[in-house]
């Protein structure tokens, strides 16, 4: 049988593919913008660190597990004890560290395995806060532990104001490129677009002591303590649509 044009068939096909182009114009996304510059803008500054940290521990060891961790608790009892009298929310504040005994092995010659020759156990205390010179005087003064490291950090309220004050800064430096820029292009203005502010601050603890310098100092009046600066850095960056005039 012959098959013969149907020319209603034709006018739905053609309508279908142009409902489907509709269809895809409209979920299309719209085409980027001409005259749009992308800028990034950045500010620092050196904050000095007004937090400090000292952990303070002691090594025991010996042929009984459960000697090792009485000498390690009778060590840290008489350095919390000192150390609570001292303590003060936020200025100065005292937590346990690590507190851990475990076996010493030794290599047997007639056996695949290790033979556990004793045992050792550390313990560890932490004093910090905002009061560094109650808390250098503390570490001296508790002669049952050694110093083991000392660090410091920069405390949120005096991140917070630096980063605001680094933040306008950034801000300012990218609203002032983007108009100095506008005009070298010849627009006459700017609109913003899209824009991102970041910190770019290291924070956490900073520059831990060495174990053996700072054992030396131990059992003195006070821990010799110094604190550094520690850098807070704001990123300012986005896109305008330069206008013309």
């Amino acid at each position: 049988m012959p098959h013969y044009f149907r020319p209603g068939c034709t006018v739905l096909m053609l309508a279908s593919a142009l409902c489907h182009s509709a269809a895809y114009a409209q979920a299309a996304p719209p085409p980027a913008l001409n005259n749009v510059l992308k800028l990034s803008a950045k500010a620092s500054t050196d904050v000095p660190q007004d937090l400090l940290s000292i952990t303070l521990g002691t090594n025991k060891q010996g042929a009984n597990a459960a000697v090792v961790q009485s000498q390690l608790r009778q060590a840290l009892d008489a350095a919390l004890q000192e150390a609570r009298k001292a303590a003060r929310p936020g200025l100065l504040e005292v937590r346990t560290g690590a507190f851990v005994v475990e076996p010493r092995y030794a290599p047997n010659a007639y056996r695949s395995d290790e033979t556990i020759t004793g045992w050792q156990g550390r313990a560890e205390l932490v004093a910090e806060g905002s009061d560094t010179a109650a808390i250098s005087q503390l570490a001296g003064r508790l002669t049952t532990l050694t110093v083991a490291q000392v660090t410091f950090g920069l405390s949120r309220q005096a991140r917070d104001k630096a980063q605001a004050e680094v933040a306008a800064q950034a801000i300012g430096r990218f609203k002032a490129q983007a108009d100095a820029y506008a005009k070298q292009f010849g627009f006459d203005s700017y609109s913003l677009r899209e824009v991102e502010v970041s910190g770019g601050d290291e924070g956490g603890w900073r520059q831990p002591y060495p174990m053996v310098a700072a054992a030396r100092a131990a059992g003195s009046e006070a821990q010799p303590v110094e604190a550094g600066k520690e850098q807070v850095r704001v990123t300012v960056s986005g896109s305008v649509q330069l206008l013309p005039r």
